[in-house]
């Protein structure tokens, strides 16, 4: 089904006791086909636990994560925030997350006033055709069979990430669709309309949208380079480490590029960089990550 509700049902935070810390909220991890959860659950609710304890109005500009244990599906996630300082200019927060008393993730996140400077952005590629001349994910994946994607999988990639993507070339679903280059575009856009989020503004929110929907796809163009599709069995991939800058407000009511680039892959480990761009060229948020890739069919 096509419905935006797992996006806001995982950035949807509860209060917890903060006993020694100085804010603390819960989350739960959102269903995938899969035994382990969706990176960007942990993403973005950080990213909402950092912005529910900046309440003089800065916009937070950075954040900077470690992934340091699979979180299970549906699990209970405790965010511990330190405010580490409030000053005139910028605010910094520390968050870390807990699954059963372990920790999980940690992230770095930075907020700015903002001031008066100079302008300057990377330029967005040419040469991208528009979203709506493009086959949506179900149109790839409905008619086809191969690999090792189950149906619930093929429905999960369809329609179930809260997002409609589009890709140039063509996606890594079943198989590499278009060229082994290391780069690929990514269209992105709710699939509805986002509802509102307990604690945040709308412009909080849609930050938040957008660290959620980064790691869904930012390992591809690694992935393309090497040949492999997410159906290849024996294929595992794992979210090592992020660091994502939010340059520009972002509204999630229009379609954004993503795109991406591998710059590395090296010793089970890709490196990719994703910069988001509106339809008018505007650079919105870059982000970078490394991956571990565990493959056996890589080409290269």
């Amino acid at each position: 089904m096509n419905t935006s509700e797992t996006f806001t049902d995982a950035v949807t935070l509860r209060p917890a006791d903060a006993e020694t810390l100085d804010v603390a909220f819960l989350a739960t991890s959102q269903p995938c086909p899969w035994p382990k959860a969706y990176g960007g659950d942990m993403v973005a609710q950080a990213a909402v636990a950092a912005m529910r304890t900046v309440q003089d109005g800065k916009t937070m500009h950075s954040m900077h994560s470690y992934f340091m244990r699979p979180v299970n599906v549906g699990a209970h996630i405790r965010y511990e925030v330190e405010l580490l300082r409030d000053g005139r200019g910028y605010s910094t927060r520390h968050v870390r997350a807990f699954q059963d008393g372990k920790p999980v993730y940690v992230c770095m996140a930075s907020f700015a006033a903002g001031e008066l400077g100079g302008r300057f952005q990377a330029s967005m590629p040419d040469g991208i055709p528009h979203p709506e001349s493009l086959p949506t994910a179900e149109d790839y994946l409905a008619p086809k069979t191969g690999g090792t994607m189950t149906d619930t999988s093929k429905a999960y990639w369809a329609g179930g990430r809260s997002f409609d993507m589009r890709h140039v070339p063509g996606p890594v679903y079943l198989t590499v669709e278009g060229d082994t280059a290391p780069s690929q575009g990514v269209w992105v856009r709710p699939f509805d309309a986002l509802r509102e989020v307990d604690g945040l503004t709308n412009e909080q929110r849609d930050i938040a949208a957008l660290a959620y929907v980064c790691d869904y796809t930012i390992l591809e163009p690694a992935l393309r380079v090497l040949g492999l599709a997410w159906a290849d069995e024996g294929l595992v991939t794992a979210s090592l480490d992020h660091a994502m800058w939010f340059h520009r407000p972002v509204r999630m009511t229009d379609w954004l590029l993503y795109a991406q680039d591998a710059i590395s892959v090296e010793a089970g480990r890709g490196t990719a960089i994703g910069r988001f761009f509106t339809t008018d060229g505007e650079l919105v948020a870059t982000a970078v990550q490394e991956g571990m890739i565990r493959a056996t069919g890589a080409t290269s």
